[in-house]
C-alpha cells in the first residue's frame, strides 16, 4: 500500500512516517513545506496547485497551520486552500482514500464540555480562526467523491511536540505562567500521545471500512493543572505562584489579541483566549466509536509523559 502523508515536515506527519518506516507492505511518501531528512520526501507548497510523481492508495492530509495565532490569510491558505488542492490532486490520481486531520477544537465553546461525540454540534461560531478553517476543510472533504475519513485528535503531545507543551514550558521558564483561579470545578481534559495517534492513523488508512469520522484521544482524561505541575517539577521548572482569576485572564487576553491585530505586532500575544481556555474549561470526549473500531491506545499517557520529559531534558542538555 502506498501512503502519501502531507505535512511530513511537521510534528504529526513526521512522527507518523518515522513510526511506520520500514513496515512490511507499506510504501510511505512524505511532502511538506520545509526541508527534511526523511526518506522518500518531496518538498511542496500545498497552498498552491501542485502535482507529485506518485499515485497513492491513501493520502493522510496532516498539513496545516496549527499555531494558535496567525492572520486569517495564513489560516485560509494553509488550512482551506491547501485542503482544496490536496483534493484536486486526489481527483487527478485515482481518488485514493483521503484521511483528513481536522481538530477537536471545531467543537469548542468557552465553557465546560464533556463526552463530546463525533456527531456533537459544530459551529456556527468558533473559538478561533484555526478551528473555523479546519472545519471549512472538513466541508471540502465531505464533498470529495472518493473514500474519506475525518479524524479530530485532541491535544497531541509527545517527543517532537512543537505546539502544546513548548509554549507552556517557555512561559514557565520566564516566570510568566500564572495559576488560573475561579473555576467552579477541576479542569479535566483528554490528550493523545503522538505514537498512539500515529497508530490510529495507520489503522484508519488501512482498515476495510472506516467510519466517516473519529474523535481521537487516549481515552484517559486527566486533571490538566495536576499534570502540568508534575511535568514542571520533573523538568526542574518553577511552579507558577501568581494567581489570576479566569475572568480577568480572558479580559487581558482579549486586549492582547486586539493590540497584536491592530498594531500588526510580530509574533504571538503573550496571552490568547484559546490559551486561557485550555486551563479554564474541561474538554472530554466519548471514545466509544474509536475504541470499537480502532482498539485501545497503544501508548499510555504516563509512558508518553515519561518519554516527553526525557526528550525535553535531552534537548535542553544538547
Amino acid at each position: 500500500m502506498r501512503i502519501l502523508v502531507t505535512g511530513a515536515s511537521g510534528f504529526v506527519g513526521g512522527a507518523f512516517l518515522r513510526r511506520h518506516a520500514g513496515e512490511k507492505d507499506l510504501q510511505l511518501i512524505g511532502t511538506g513545506r520545509r526541508a527534511s531528512d526523511l526518506d522518500d520526501y518531496i518538498r511542496c507548497d500545498l497552498s498552491r496547485p501542485f502535482d507529485l510523481p506518485v499515485r497513492p492508495d491513501v493520502v493522510i492530509h496532516a498539513a496545516a497551520r496549527s499555531s494558535p495565532w496567525g492572520t486569517r490569510a495564513e489560516y485560509s491558505a494553509q488550512n482551506v486552500d491547501a485542503t482544496r488542492h490536496v483534493i484536486e490532486f486526489c481527483r487527478r490520481n485515482g481518488s485514493p482514500r483521503l484521511v483528513y486531520l481536522s481538530s477537536s477544537s471545531v467543537f469548542y465553546r468557552e465553557a465546560h464540555q464533556y463526552d463530546l461525540r463525533e456527531d456533537s454540534v459544530v459551529g456556527p461560531r468558533f473559538v478561533n480562526t484555526y478551528a473555523e478553517t479546519k472545519y471549512a476543510g472538513e466541508q471540502l472533504v465531505r464533498d470529495y467523491p472518493g473514500e474519506h475519513v475525518i479524524v479530530r485528535p485532541r491535544a497531541v503531545f509527545g517527543v517532537g511536540d512543537t505546539v502544546l507543551f513548548p509554549r507552556i514550558l517557555e512561559a514557565a521558564r520566564r516566570g510568566a505562567l500564572p495559576l488560573f483561579t475561579g473555576q467552579d470545578r477541576p479542569v479535566v481534559g483528554d490528550l493523545i500521545q503522538i505514537d498512539t495517534l500515529s497508530d490510529y492513523l495507520l489503522r484508519v488508512a488501512t482498515m476495510a471500512a472506516p467510519a466517516e469520522s473519529y474523535n481521537l484521544t487516549n481515552a484517559q482524561p486527566v486533571d490538566i493543572q495536576t499534570l502540568l505541575l508534575d511535568v514542571l517539577g520533573r523538568l526542574d521548572l518553577p511552579a507558577p505562584t501568581r494567581r489570576v482569576p479566569i475572568g480577568a485572564a480572558l479580559r487581558m487576553a482579549t486586549i492582547a489579541e486586539w493590540l497584536w491585530r491592530s498594531l500588526r505586532l510580530r509574533g504571538e500575544p503573550p496571552l490568547t483566549r484559546f490559551g486561557v481556555g485550555v486551563f479554564a474549561y474541561s474538554k472530554t470526549f466519548d471514545p466509544a466509536r474509536m475504541l470499537a473500531d480502532l482498539g485501545p491506545p497503544s501508548v499510555s499517557i504516563a509512558t508518553g509523559i515519561d518519554d516527553f520529559v526525557a526528550w525535553q531534558q535531552a534537548q535542553w542538555a544538547a
